[in-house]
Parts: C-alpha cells; structure tokens; sequence
C-alpha cells in the first residue's frame, strides 16, 4: 500500500507545489499551479463537464442495473443465478479498449449502425452516432460499467431478508409500498458502492474520449495527459490531478452521507 499507493499521491501532491516545466521541476515551492486552474475558466469548464458525464453514466448505469440485479435476485431460481451472474461477467472477458473500439466500429461513420438503418430505409444519410460528442461518450461509458453496477446491487439484495417482504404484504402494504420501504432502504448499501465503483473510473477515463466523439471532447483526464506527457509541464499536470481527486472525494463522501439520509429518513 506504501509503495503502489502513497509514494505516488505523495509525488504528485509535491510535484503541484514546485516549480518547473518542459520536463524539469525545481524549487521553490508554490501555489501558481492552483492558482493558474483557478484563473482560467477552461479549466473549471473541464472540471464541470468531467463531473457531469461521470455523474449521468452513474445514474444511467445505476437505474438500468437495478432491475436487472432485482430480476436475477427475486425471479430466478438459486441454482440458475450463478449462470446469469456468469452471463452479466462476459464483457469483462475482453480489454476495455477492444470494447470502446468495438463501439466505434458500431456507431461511428459508415458502421454497423449506419449500414443497417440506409438498408432498412429508415434514414438517407450517415448518421455516424460517434461523433456526437457528449452523448456518445455517456452511451459508451454506461455500457462499459454496467457490469460493475449490476454486481453490487445484487448482492445487497441478496441479503435482504424475505420475511420482512412477507410481513409488508401481510400488513397490507402493496408490492411497490413494500419495494420502496424495506427493499429499497436495505439494497441502497449496494447502490451507493455501484455508484462509486461506477462513477470513479468514469470521472478519470481517458480512452472513450480518446476514441469516441472525434476525440474532440476532452476530459480531465486527457488534460492531465496533454500537460504531463505532451507538454511535460509535471506541476501543472499534477494540481491538475489533485484538485480532480478532491472533487471525486467530495462527491464520493457526498454520496455516502446521502446514504445515510435515507436510511435513517426511512427508519
């Protein structure tokens, strides 16, 4: 823990407060570094776009991964489960970039998508859905992590007692009162850590900007790139990189706390 996770936060939180460029750091140290990202609105620009398509494909993912996770959980037999959870695990079995460049062989200019809608005559020109910038990316990113979803929810629903979905009905309570005051309290435990698992990695993803949307929507992640590795500038990069770390924290405590909230507010 020392060595692959301390020794380099520890580098980049010093790196943002030295001095240098184009390859050197030296001292003395300063704050120009953050106060640079905080003069210049392009930056909080990305910071913004950044967290709100990391937080769109956390609630799509999240609102598309519940019913299935309900579904394997409640409806299917316990002997059956382990295959559909063995189903869920498949895209898993190859790279993430072969599943973001698969995407764009799909939705992009002259692809599969295209191809099948001007045979069918449903539209007369190339729709190449890739290079739509944003939406694209959002799609591409949820369909990436929803396995990462699914499997948390479901095993927080697995540990929910049926009586107490028993004792609701035997109350009168109806299926979706019961839904909403027993199950859903006591899978949000589940929701939150998909929700995290979901929305950390899409805050830093650099490859499906890269390949998706014509590249020409850059996250903070390809900005952390352009400065460490195109223009070497390693203290701007790193302030960079440590500001986004803290925005993740923040939403990451934020999304804990509203667990808590709920929770308690239902109890």
């Amino acid at each position: 823990m020392i060595l692959l996770l301390a020794v380099p936060l520890a580098t980049v939180l010093i790196y943002s407060v030295m001095t240098g460029g184009r390859g050197n750091v030296s001292l003395p140290l300063t704050i120009e570094n953050y106060t640079e990202l905080a003069s210049k609105s392009v930056y909080a620009y990305i910071l913004f776009k950044s967290l709100m398509v990391a937080l769109a494909v956390t609630a799509i993912t999240v609102v598309l991964a519940y019913p299935v996770a309900y579904f394997v959980s409640f409806h299917i037999k316990p002997e059956r489960k382990s295959l559909w959870l063995f189903l869920i695990t498949i895209p898993f079995w190859t790279s993430y970039i072969i599943r973001v460049s698969l995407w764009f062989v799909i939705l992009g200019y002259d692809g599969v998508l295209d191809k099948t809608l001007m045979s069918l005559g449903i539209i007369d020109t190339q729709l190449n859905f890739s290079s739509y910038g944003i939406p694209a990316i959002i799609f591409v990113l949820a369909h990436a992590y929803a396995p990462f979803a699914v499997l948390p929810i479901f095993v927080s629903l697995e540990k929910v007692d049926r009586s107490l979905l028993e004792a609701g009905q035997d109350l009168g309570e109806s299926r979706w009162a019961t839904f909403l005051r027993v199950t859903l309290p006591l899978s949000m435990p589940g929701v939150i850590a998909s929700s995290l698992i979901v929305f950390i990695p899409t805050v830093g993803d650099y490859v499906t900007p890269k390949l998706v949307g014509d590249g020409k929507q850059p996250l903070i992640a390809n900005f952390i790139e352009t400065q460490l590795l195109k223009l070497q500038n390693f203290p701007q990069g790193s302030a960079f990189a440590v500001v986004s770390m803290l925005m993740v924290a923040i939403v990451s405590v934020a999304f804990v706390l509203a667990n808590k909230r709920f929770i308690g507010g239902q109890k």
